[in-house]
């Protein structure tokens, strides 16, 4: 068997049997220790562990969860560190979800256990670094951007985390009020989908508290959530046919708004249609001989607007390619479509708008790579007439800085009214233009269409212009982008960032919205626009100060009462039973107060309940020798919430609970005094 870092058993597989001790196994034997846990290997980590969170020491033992936490953090930070050094990525796929989810997993050790409030496991890389790299000197190679990666993950995680471990204490109250001690697989998928908790945390988190979960219900939310997402992102596509399709002339759609052709064929339900008539209402995708409407591809969506006959009007919602064919996807708007008629084509005026982000997307990516380096390269892109979206690797956000330095450059392109010229060259040929770009893995036709900004032919250009491999349609002269306005950036995967940008009218709009908003916050604070930020500063640190004396006088107060009640418990056996009302406050300066409590007593046994918000709170908590001799404050705190209309539970040490009738508050508390002295009289049975 392998011993887990929780010190659960996983049986090794076959093949690993009887192959050798392990690198652990070997130095534990040499060095006399019956853990792989005690040896050399790990005793530098823990004291990192501890250097880093502040918690308290490493004892080794195996009943407490901060031990436990010290060794899935050792654990997981030496996994990570190695196959991020190998090359692997955080992500949502294969080996890199795995490591994401190792991440999140020791995260949340820390954030519960080890009492972490900020990225810590980014600081650990090095500690990985200094023990392991002598035998494996490859760790050395990039630790700085190991580190990068996995505190970048440890802030989105950190941003829900919270929000997490209190929904699940809530998901865990439920299902011991349910009696059934099983959370729900609505619940955990919950967990899962609001605060990125994966199952696997979510179990372990349950058999911390004694309660299971539901896997087969959560794999059936989850089945639901993938095709709801499915169905979100569906539309009609037309991908194989059963029949001939003819081919389609679109070298139109680089000449104008609108053309003329013939009526050949639809397609419905993939079947091709070479005759009859279509009426008002129906579906069907139109194939003509010749089109000026643009099919998706390139990231470029497709063209939308009309077809018209001498009987009928045709609505196009999409145009896509399949083959030589382009078929144009829509509805009989109203009277007839027959095939073999002539139409007139209208392509809808949004495709302006298209052309102008499409065209601006050319000088971001060039402006991209003048401010951030050569190693930008462009990982998909999105452009449709509101915007466009651009994805390209980059290992970190860009800086205000960096922004804002991207948006001037791209406009001083838009203002000297660059022209903006199509050529088709041989595919060679087009390769060997200096600064020339195309999307990694994207196959070209040859000979391919070169798109220069800049320059009006090949030979004057040169590496500061833009010049790309591109089919779209595009603008003639910069000028007619009018105004580029970057509007968002997020990861959307490891090592890669999107830009959303607007040009024209909607990069106005965005200007004057973000104006508007300035100027209603500068009448609220009653100062000019350019003093928001010294007054938005002072308005933090006046909260920071406030915050400050309220918790002092919070602490005060929850300090005065829990000396109150050590002062009025009872002793039982020698120990103290200390139970009684506290005044509402966080619950992490209540939680230092029972702990106070314990210390102060030595030896003893506290319930406290307090009511806040028309709720109540309960904590139970037992010192080291009497949890030894069968306390257990996860049990006691349960059945006292039963009596104030809720559930909890925890750990044998220290537990929490919650209800909603605080009017049986005093009468719990009450049936909590006599449950313990019945407990510690009768000779510390379980009650």
């Amino acid at each position: 068997f392998n011993r887990n870092p929780d010190q659960s058993l996983t049986p090794l597989p076959a093949q690993h049997v009887d192959t050798g001790m392990g690198f652990e196994r070997i130095t534990a034997v040499l060095q006399g220790k019956t853990s792989n846990y005690d040896t050399d290997i790990f005793a530098p980590l823990f004291a990192a562990i501890q250097q880093v969170t502040g918690a308290a020491p490493y004892t080794g033992r195996l009943d407490d969860l901060k031990d436990t936490a010290y060794r899935v953090v050792a654990d997981h930070i030496r996994a990570l560190t190695f196959a991020l050094t190998d090359g692997a990525t955080l992500g949502n796929e294969g080996r890199n979800y795995v490591l994401k989810r190792i991440l999140r997993r020791a995260e949340r050790y820390g954030r519960q256990y080890l009492g972490t409030k900020r990225p810590f496991l980014c600081e650990l890389v090095e500690h990985v670094v200094a023990v392991m790299g002598a035998a494996f000197p490859e760790l050395r190679k990039a630790p700085a951007k190991v580190a990068a990666q996995i505190e970048d993950e440890e802030r989105a995680f950190i941003r829900t985390l919270d929000h997490g471990i209190k929904l699940f204490q809530e998901v865990a109250a439920r299902a011991r009020q349910s009696g059934q001690n099983l959370i729900s697989g609505a619940d955990a998928f919950r967990l899962h989908d609001t605060s990125g908790l994966y199952i696997d945390i979510t179990q372990q988190m349950a058999a911390e508290e004694g309660l299971t979960v539901d896997l087969a219900g959560y794999e059936q939310e989850m089945d639901k959530a993938r095709k709801r997402s499915q169905e979100g992102q569906k539309k009609h596509t037309v991908t194989a046919v059963q029949g001939e399709l003819p081919p389609t002339d679109d070298a139109h759609k680089y000449k104008g708004l609108t053309a003329k052709g013939k009526i050949l064929a639809w397609v419905k339900e993939g079947l091709v249609g070479t005759g009859g008539t279509l009426g008002a209402g129906d579906e069907v995708a139109l194939v003509l001989n010749k089109t000026n409407f643009y099919a998706e591809q390139g990231g470029q969506v497709g063209d939308r607007g009309w077809i018209r006959t001498k009987t009928g009007s045709f609505e196009v919602r999409d145009t896509q390619r399949l083959g030589e064919s382009v078929l144009h996807l829509g509805r009989v708007h109203e009277g007839t479509i027959k095939i073999g008629q002539a139409a007139e084509l209208h392509v809808g005026a949004n495709r302006a708008d298209t052309m102008r982000n499409h065209t601006a997307t050319h000088l971001l990516n060039w402006a991209l790579r003048r401010v951030l380096g050569d190693h930008v390269e462009q990982k998909g892109s999105l452009v449709d007439p509101t915007k466009t979206r651009f994805d390209f690797a980059h290992d970190s956000p860009l800086s205000a800085e960096q922004i804002a330095e991207v948006e001037r450059l791209v406009n001083e392109r838009i203002y000297a009214d660059l022209p903006v010229t199509p050529v088709v060259l041989p595919l060679e040929e087009a390769k060997k233009l200096p600064g020339v770009r195309a999307v990694f893995g994207e196959k070209y036709p040859d000979p391919v269409r070169v798109l220069l900004i800049g320059a009006r032919t090949p030979a004057e250009a040169t590496a500061e212009h833009s010049i790309e491999f591109c089919g779209g349609t595009h603008l003639s002269h910069t000028g007619q982008a009018g105004f580029f306005k970057i509007i968002s950036q997020e990861l959307v995967g490891k090592g890669i960032r999107r830009v959303t940008a607007v040009t024209g009218k909607e990069a106005v709009a965005t200007v004057q919205r973000l104006a508007g908003l300035i100027d209603d916050l500068a009448a609220r604070l009653k100062c000019r626009a350019d003093d928001l930020p010294v007054r938005v500063e002072a308005l933090q640190e006046e909260v920071k100060k406030l915050q400050k004396q309220l918790q002092k006088g919070a602490v005060a107060d929850l300090t005065g009462a829990a000396d109150k009640l050590l002062a009025g418990a009872v002793q039982i056996q020698g120990s103290h039973v200390v139970v009684g009302e506290m005044p509402a406050g966080p619950d992490e300066q209540l939680r230092n107060q029972v702990d106070r409590i314990k210390q102060k007593a030595g030896s003893a046994v506290v319930l406290v309940g307090w009511v806040a918000d028309d709720k109540v709170g309960l904590i139970a908590a037992a010192t080291d020798d009497l949890v030894q001799k069968g306390i257990h404050a996860g049990k006691l705190v349960g059945e006292v919430a039963k009596l104030v209309g809720g559930g909890g539970g925890g750990r044998p040490n220290m537990a929490q609970a919650g209800g909603k009738e605080p009017a049986r508050l005093g009468d719990a508390l009450a049936t909590g005094r006599r449950l313990i002295e019945s407990q510690i009289g009768n000779g510390l049975k379980q009650p």
